[in-house]
This record gives C-alpha cells, structure tokens and sequence, in this order.
C-alpha cells in the first residue's frame, strides 16, 4: 500500500489547476513528496495523451527519482517509466514518464520545438536556478507561446519564491503543499581554522557515531576531502557501513548510498552537495554538515570557470539539515557557531549570473533569438556576460557579424557538448583526430575518469584500461561522441591530447617562464603555476584545459604538452609578425626589431634588417616630437639663422617664426623629407636643417632677415665676421682693432637703430676692449691702449688718430 505523502493533499487542486490552464507553480519542501507523485499523477488526465517529462536538476537525481517512481509502481524501469541522462538511458516506446536531466531536455527543445508527443513537462527543484533549468524554462515558454498553446508546464519549488515563477508564467497559480519533517535537534559544535576540515568531520562524525542512532549523512565540498575523510575514519566499528556518494562513482556504487542497508548495518554516507535536493537516502537521521561546499563560479576576467570551495548558503544549509528529518526525528551537527548562521548568504546566486553563457548564446542563435534578453527569464543574462560569449563565439566561427550561427556553428550546437568542447571534436575531426577529441571530452566532462593525474594523456591511457562501469560507460559515450562527425583519415601523434585540447582553449596555450617549469605564459595573456616536479614541467609547451585559483597564477589542473610545431599547425593563421621600432633619445636612432607572437606569448625575435623606411622614418619624427628640437644635429649656421630670425621679427620684420614651439607646430612640414632613408638622426646632411630652414622662410622672409640682421659684418680691412646674435649683451662681432682703423662711426644693425657689440682684440686674439661707442673708444682710452699694444706688439701699427688710418692686419713691414 502507498504510504501517503503531503503532497497527496494537495494534488487534486494541482490537477485541476492543470485542467483549467496550462501553467501551474507548486511550492512544496523536502519531503513533500513532489518528485515522485506529481508526474504518475498527470499521466490520466484527458490532455496527458503523450509523454510527461520530468526535469531533475543532475544524473544521480535522475536515475534515482526514474527508479523510485517505478519501483512505488511497482514496474520496472525503462517500461512505462524511465530516465534518459548523458552516461546512462533506460527507456522504450512504452515509456511514458520520462525523467531527464536538464540539459537533455534543452537539447530536445532545441532538436524539435514543438515537442511533439509531450503532453507536460514539470521543473523539479527550479529553486536551484541552474543555468539549463532556467533556459530550459525559457525556452518551453517560448514554445508554448509560439508552438504548443496546449502544453502544460509546471514549476516546482522547495522554496517559497513561487510567486515570481507564477509571474513569469503568465500568472499562473501557485499552490503550495506542507512538507513532511520531523524535529530535528540542531548542534553547533564549530570547528578548528588551523585544521583541515577533513580533521574536524571525522571527529564530528565519531562523535556521532557514538552520540546518536541510525544512519548518518556527512556533507563535504569534494571528492578529495571524502576521501581524506574516509582515511580518517579508519577502524570504525564493523556495524558501520561506509560509502561515498559523488558523480565520479559508478552507479552501482550511487545506488549502494542510496539504498537501506541490509544486515542491520548502520549507514554512513559520505556525500558532496549533489545529496542536497532530490534524493531520498533510507534511513538517514543523523547529518554532520562541514558548512562547505565546492562550485563553479566562472571567472570572465580570465574567462575560465574554477571550482571555488566556499561556505553554503542559509538555504542550502537548512536543505541539508532536513535531510535529517525526512523519516523520523533527527540530528545536525553544524561545524560553525550558531552565530555564524546569519552570516551566511541566503542564496546561491543564480548560475546564469556567473557562468560562461558561450552554449546559452549559441543555443539563442539556433532558436532564432540574436538577444537572449528578449526571451522570458527569471532573471537576464548580463550583458557584460553576454557580449564576451558573443566574442568567444565569434571567434571560434560559430556565429557571424549579425549573431548568426555559421555552418561550423550548426554542426558545433547539434553536439552533446559545451561550444569549446564542440569546437574541438569538430575541428579535430577535419584533422583525424575525432576519436581523440572525444576522449578528451569525456575527460574533461566527466571528472574522476582515468584519475587525477594533470597530464591528460596519462589520465587517458589509465581510463583506457580501468574496468568498471563508469569507465565502460564513458568509452561507450567516447564513441557515440566521435562518430557524430565526419572524420579524416589520419594517423594520431604523439601530441594529439595536446592539440585536440589546444583547439578547445587556444586562448590556454602556454609557454614555459622559466627552467624549472613552474611558471607558465598563456597565449590569453594570463600567467599559470604548476608543480616542478610534474613530468609536464619538462616540456617547452602546453596545452592547459582547467586550471583553479587566482587568474594572475592559477595553478594547472589539466593539461597535455604541446610542440611549437604543433603550435603554429593549429595557430598559423593568428601568429602575427610584428615589427617594433625604438627610438633611443641618446644615440637619436632607431632599433628595429622583428618578433613573431601568438597572443601574449613571444615565438622569435630579432634584429630587422628589412624594416619599412616610411616607418624608419616616423620613428625617427615620433622621437623628436617626444624629446623636442635639441636631439636634432643642428649646424652652427642653423642656429645663427633662427637666431637672425628671432632678432629680425622683434625689430619689425614680417618673417616666419622659427622658435622651437613654432617649429613643433610645423614639424610635420618640414623634418619628414630630411629622415627619408635615415636611421639615425645624425645621419642628417650638413646644412640640410638650414636648407630646410630656408624654405619655410622664401626668398622674401631671407631678404628681410638679411636686411635687418645681416649674418656678418666687413671691416674697413675687408674681413668679414659672423655677428653674435646670442650674445648675452646683444648682437656681437669679435675682430681685430686694427681692422676698424678709418672707421669713425660705430657699425649698427636692424636699419641703424641696434649698435653691434664690438669685442676688440690684439693681433694674438686676446681681449682688449668691448664697445658700443667706437668714436669714443678712439676719443678716450685709445691711447693707453695703444701705448700698451705698441710695447706688445711693435712691429703693428699703433696710431696715433686710428679714425683716419688704415685699416690693415698686416704688420708694418709687410704694410711698407
């Protein structure tokens, strides 16, 4: 006879409300009974004429809840109930419940949008907001909306978030069941922050052992803590009987968990948090709860998911706790203080709110929908999320410029497998790497297979020679994979792990830092850590597949080596020539180098004797730009012809400006001919900055400078001598005194009106005299002067009136 359940209460107004429209939302806790009474219930209604599908949120929950239906119906399963997961199927066409995980029944809708022979389709435990159970939602909606007005859909909660599921569809009503739960005896008995948590658990767990009766339900974040779990628990009594329960075991071994013991052994249940939701376990009373739990959270800084151990939420936590009064009075043993409860978040996040929505995207594309915004959710994808799968999958040329999905993004979506891994098989299958590709993918898929090692070709050969069902199952689903595209005929190297992988994540390819092989360079820009004493470490390349911690050195989980020839096979069309061009202000040249590059990893590089000179060239105008006028070599005449300028405009002359800010301004105009060909900007021709000079200036601007500012002055003796312009006390000439015999006015500039600056000087060229008044330099200490010269230097003439002499720089002899 059927035990009655609480949701047995509540089912006749489900129906109705089913009958009545097509839509239903039913809230209902642990322990209800909802996974397995609501989906036998509609299979009599009048509208129910084809299948009903019932969405479990993992396998084992599939499996299970299939099994317990059939075995309340007493029927076996894969008759009139069956379950349909990635690994494992059992069904037939008499089968009319069919209890699927989530992602298969996205793959349905997508595969046939009208859901031909469906007749319901019911979403267990949507409180858990995966990313497939919320887009499957969105997706039945979308059909129902568009498709199947008649086909009913039903929301099933254990929280009380219904009404904005009823929101979402359509206003529908929500009716809510009591849960069946018995008094529960909570224990905070903290734990130690120095010690492992698997130290503590075991310790909790003893002491429940000891302190409590029946079966006992431990929680901890992941397989490795189980295991070291287990080892600590060694010599228990021989009542007890141990298992573990995960989604890398066998499912003998899951079915083992969930079953009564039998022999009136006392079960101990070492489970992950896949035994939250969905499942029964006969017998359980007792749960010891590490308060941890280990999930994917998707990085998109580095854009890769890691597995993030962190503590759970209010509500995963109270979910755990009723697993200990789900059959009778129970205990929980929390390890962390009451107090801490309340620190807890409330919630997990949804998961389409950190996760990688690269498959979301591409499954939109397929259905018609470039904006997955427009279609219904809970909550929308954010947009940040959404435009780098968009990128992601563009890449990978899955879809085109409009959103489009391309042929290769067809053939990628009509696989069982996450875009990168689709990409892969695709593409390796071009190569004949499809049964290879496969393996990778159900190693990477299916964690555990083959073991832990990092190296995945090892992880591989291992998986190829364990026994066992899983392992069995995974080379069967290997070879479903492999035959779903077309394959070319080749022989695999020795590398092939690493280029089916290196074609998943091309992004992942990594190079060795250093010689110990502990730091790595992705092609992606970002810096991987693993163990030196890895055999991986030996190689010069991997290609890396998961990895777990901080972006800016993660540490490597999985990989397989790589070759640099096996590099530029896959990736010859992304390795980018780069030519660099340095200017070194010291030297004013320019360095060329020549490097090649996939991403942030640097292949080669070298001198470029093959540099563009235009690109020489602006180098070299870039450099004086940055370091200003002075890097150029300019000649002395140059300068004095700026300077003349300088001086000509500040006394009236309408001519060009040729200060160094102007000269910046104009740059463009007038250096660019003079660096045609050069690499140095030493290696300018003498007087080309003055020629070039000149031209700013033209005939007319020359013509006034000289006017004003002439370059020179002659003397009475007929020597010419450049004017100073930059001298401190104004325009300048240094010369002889003797050749300015004659001369009875002061020479002048800039129209008479600026007199030079006259610097006299003996015969030997030293310093006698400065003056801006030579008829008073004649007039006045002339004399002593040439008393003093004439006792130097007697054989120059020394006159007495120098203003009506001649001029000469000549001796007397030599004059006579």
């Amino acid at each position: 006879m059927t035990v009655p359940l609480p949701i047995h209460s509540v089912l006749p107004h489900l129906l109705a409300a089913l009958d009545a429209a097509p839509n239903a939302v039913l809230v209902a806790p642990p322990g209800a009974g909802k996974t397995t009474a609501v989906a036998p219930a509609l299979l009599d209604r009048p509208w129910c004429t084809g299948r009903v599908l019932l969405l479990s949120p993992r396998r084992l929950a599939a499996r299970a809840a299939a099994e317990r239906i059939a075995a309340l119906a007493g029927e076996p399963v894969g008759g009139r109930i069956g379950y349909a997961t990635r690994l494992d199927a059992k069904q037939s066409a008499a089968t009319r419940l069919l209890v699927v995980t989530q992602g298969i029944f996205v793959a349905m809708v997508q595969e046939d949008p009208e859901l031909s022979g469906i007749s319901a389709v019911l979403f267990d435990e949507v409180h858990e907001r995966s990313l497939d159970g919320d887009f499957g939602l969105a997706l039945a909606l979308d059909a129902q909306g568009a498709l199947r007005p008649d086909l009913r859909l039903l929301a099933m909660s254990a929280t009380l978030d219904g009404g904005r599921f009823a929101a979402l569809m359509d206003g529908a009503p929500v009716i809510e069941s009591e849960g069946r739960s018995f008094p529960i005896d909570l224990r905070h008995v903290g734990r130690s922050a120095e010690r492992r948590i698997e130290e503590d658990m075991a310790a909790t767990i003893r002491r429940a052992v000891a302190e409590t009766e029946g079966g006992i339900l431990a929680f901890l974040p992941g397989v490795a803590e189980i295991e070291r779990t287990a080892e600590r628990l060694a010599g228990l009594p021989g009542s007890i009987s141990l298992h573990r329960l995960h989604g890398t075991l066998d499912p003998a071994e899951q079915r083992a968990a969930i079953a009564p013991e039998r022999d009136g052994a006392r079960k101990l249940v070492l489970a992950t948090s896949i035994a939250e939701t969905s499942l029964t376990l006969d017998g359980v009373s007792v749960v010891v709860d590490s308060g941890l739990a280990r999930r994917p959270r998707y990085d998109r800084a580095a854009g890769m998911t890691r597995l993030v151990t962190e503590r759970v939420s209010q509500a995963a936590a109270t979910q755990r706790a009723g697993r200990a009064g789900r059959q009778g009075p129970g205990t929980v043993y929390r390890l962390w203080e009451a107090a801490a409860t309340a620190g807890l978040p409330r919630f997990d996040p949804p998961e389409i709110m950190e996760a990688d929505l690269s498959g979301l995207l591409l499954a939109c594309a397929l259905w018609g929908v470039s904006d997955p915004t427009t279609l219904r959710w809970l909550d929308a994808p954010p947009p940040a999320a959404i435009a780098e799968a968009r990128a992601r999958l563009a890449r990978f040329g899955m879809i085109d410029t409009d959103g489009r999905p391309t042929a290769h993004g067809r053939a990628v979506a009509a696989l069982p497998l996450d875009p990168r891994l689709g990409h892969m098989l695709v593409a390796a299958g071009e190569r004949g790497l499809a049964r290879i590709a496969a393996e990778v993918a159900v190693l990477l898929s299916e964690r555990g297979i083959g073991g832990n090692d990092p190296d995945l070709e090892t992880r591989r050969r291992r998986w190829q020679g364990e026994r066992g069902g899983r392992a069995a199952s995974a080379r069967k689903l290997a070879e479903r994979w492999a035959r779903l595209v077309p394959a070319a005929e080749e022989e695999p190297g020795e590398e092939a792990v690493g280029l089916c992988v290196a074609l998943a994540f091309p992004d992942r390819v990594a190079r060795r830092r250093g010689g110990d092989g502990a730091d790595w360079i992705s092609a992606g820009g970002r810096g991987f850590r693993l163990d030196p004493a890895s055999p991986l470490a030996r190689n010069e390349w991997l290609a890396v597949a998961e990895t777990q911690g901080a972006a800016s050195g993660a540490r490597i989980l999985s990989a397989a080596p790589l070759s640099l020839a096996g590099v530029e096979s896959l990736f010859a069309r992304e390795i980018a020539v780069m030519r660099n061009l340095a200017f070194d202000p010291a030297t004013g040249g320019v360095t060329a180098t020549r490097e090649r590059r996939l991403g942030a990893i640097r292949l080669a590089a070298g001198p470029d004797s093959e540099a563009d000179p235009a690109r020489l060239a602006d180098a070299l105008l870039e450099g004086v730009r940055a370091g200003g006028l002075a890097l150029l070599p300019w000649s002395g005449g140059a300068e004095a012809l700026r300077q003349r300028a300088a001086f000509a405009a500040a006394h009236g002359a309408d001519v060009p400006d040729l200060s160094d800010a102007a000269l910046m301004e104009a740059l463009d105009e007038w250096l660019p001919p003079l660096l045609a060909g050069k690499r140095r900007l030493g290696d300018i021709a003498p007087g080309a900055l003055a020629g070039a000079l000149d031209g700013l200036l033209g005939w007319d601007g020359r013509r006034r400078i000289d006017a004003l500012a002439p370059a020179s002055f002659t003397s009475p003796a007929g020597s010419s001598h450049a004017i100073d312009y930059a001298a401190e006390g104004g325009p300048a000439v240094e010369l002889r005194v003797q050749a300015l015999f004659g001369l009875s006015t002061h020479p002048t500039i800039a129209g008479g009106k600026v007199p030079l600056l006259l610097r006299l000087t003996s015969p030997a060229g030293r310093p006698i005299q400065t003056t801006r008044d030579l008829p008073g330099f004649w007039a006045g200490s002339w004399a002593a002067v040439a008393k003093e010269m004439r006792g130097r230097y007697p054989r120059h003439p020394w006159p007495e009136d120098p203003a009506g002499a001649n001029p000469t720089l000549r001796t007397k002899k030599a004059g006579g």
